[in-house]
C-alpha cells in the first residue's frame, strides 16, 4: 500500500513539473525576442554524462539554465518554430547589468537525428557544440535500463539487442524522405545504433568545423570531472571554476551485463571503434 502511494506521488510530480513546463515554455514563447540565444549545445550522447555536464555547466556564474535541460528543438519539435525555441532561454541581459552571460541546452537525441546537425547550423552556423561519448557496450546497457525504467521496454537486453535492426529497420528512410516524421522506435530502441559513434560525427561535421566541436571520452570525464569541466570552460571562453560538489546526476543503479553478452558486443563494436579513433585523431581505449 505505501509502496503504491509513492508511486502515485512520483506521478504526480512528474505530471505537475510537466504541465509547468508547458506553462513556462509558452509564456516563453510570447516574449521570445527578449531572450537570449543558445551560445552552445550539447549534442550528445546519450547516457554519456550530459545531465551532470550541464548542470555544473550551468551553476557556472557566467552561464544561466535553459528552463528544461533538453528542449529537444532541433529533433522533435522543429516545427514549434524558431520564437518557441527562442522562448526556452533566459531573459536578455539588462543594458547596464549583467554581460558576458551565455546559456545553452542539452538535447542528447541530436547527435542521432538524421536532420538536427544542419538544423543547428542553419539557424546557428557558429554554435559550439559539445559530445560525449562512452564505451558503446555500457552506453547500449544504460540505454537499456532507461527505457526499462521509463516503461517502454519489456524485453530483456539480450532480446532487445536481438531485434533492434526489425524495431527501427526503415525508420530513418522515413526522416529522410519525411522531415515531421518522428519516429519512436529510432529514438528509444536504439541502443547498438547509438554506439556507431563514427558516422555519427561525419554527419556532424558536414554542418560544423572541427574548431566548433568539442569532444569528451566520458570515462575521462567520469574519473576527472574538474579536468574536463575546466576543458569544457576553456572551449567556451570562460574562465575556469572550481565546482564545489560534483555530484552524478541521473544515474541509475541495475546488475551488470552478462559477460557473453558484453564480449560478443566488444566485438561488434570493435571495427567502428578503430574507425573513430582514426577519424578523430584520438585513441578512445575502447578496445583494450
Amino acid at each position: 500500500m505505501i509502496s503504491q502511494q509513492n508511486e502515485i506521488r512520483k506521478k504526480l510530480h512528474k505530471f505537475r513539473k510537466q504541465k509547468s513546463t508547458k506553462v513556462l515554455q509558452w509564456y516563453g514563447y510570447l516574449t521570445a525576442k527578449q531572450r537570449m540565444f543558445p551560445d552552445f549545445i550539447i549534442v550528445g550522447s546519450q547516457r554519456s554524462g550530459t545531465t551532470s555536464l550541464y548542470h555544473y555547466l550551468t551553476d557556472h556564474p557566467q552561464i544561466n539554465a535553459a528552463v528544461v535541460k533538453e528542449i529537444h528543438f532541433f529533433d522533435l519539435a522543429y516545427q514549434k518554430g524558431l520564437n518557441w525555441y527562442r522562448g526556452n532561454f533566459p531573459w536578455l541581459p539588462a543594458k547596464n547589468g549583467e554581460s558576458g552571460m551565455l546559456t545553452g541546452e542539452a538535447s542528447p537525441y541530436y547527435i542521432f537525428h538524421p536532420h538536427a546537425p544542419a538544423r543547428i547550423a542553419r539557424y546557428f552556423p557558429a554554435m559550439k557544440i559539445i559530445v560525449l561519448m562512452r564505451n558503446p557496450v555500457d552506453r547500449a546497457y544504460s540505454h537499456y535500463q532507461n527505457e526499462v525504467k521509463l516503461g517502454f521496454e519489456r524485453l530483456s537486453f539480450e532480446e532487445a539487442v536481438e531485434q533492434e535492426n526489425s524495431r527501427i529497420n526503415g525508420e530513418i528512410e522515413i526522416m529522410l524522405r519525411d522531415e515531421k516524421y518522428n519516429s519512436f522506435n529510432h529514438r528509444h530502441y536504439s541502443y547498438v545504433s547509438r554506439g556507431i559513434y563514427v558516422e555519427q560525427l561525419k554527419n556532424l561535421m558536414k554542418s560544423f568545423p572541427r574548431e566548433q566541436v568539442h569532444f569528451i571520452r566520458s570515462e575521462d570525464f567520469f574519473a576527472s570531472p574538474q579536468k574536463v569541466l575546466s576543458q569544457v570552460l576553456d572551449f567556451l571562453s570562460l574562465p575556469d571554476w572550481k565546482y564545489p560538489d560534483f555530484k552524478v546526476h541521473n544515474r541509475l543503479q541495475y546488475a551488470g551485463m552478462r559477460q557473453e553478452t558484453r564480449d560478443r558486443l566488444s566485438a561488434y563494436f570493435e571495427p567502428f571503434n578503430l574507425a573513430l579513433n582514426k577519424y578523430l585523431g584520438m585513441d578512445f581505449g575502447w578496445n583494450r
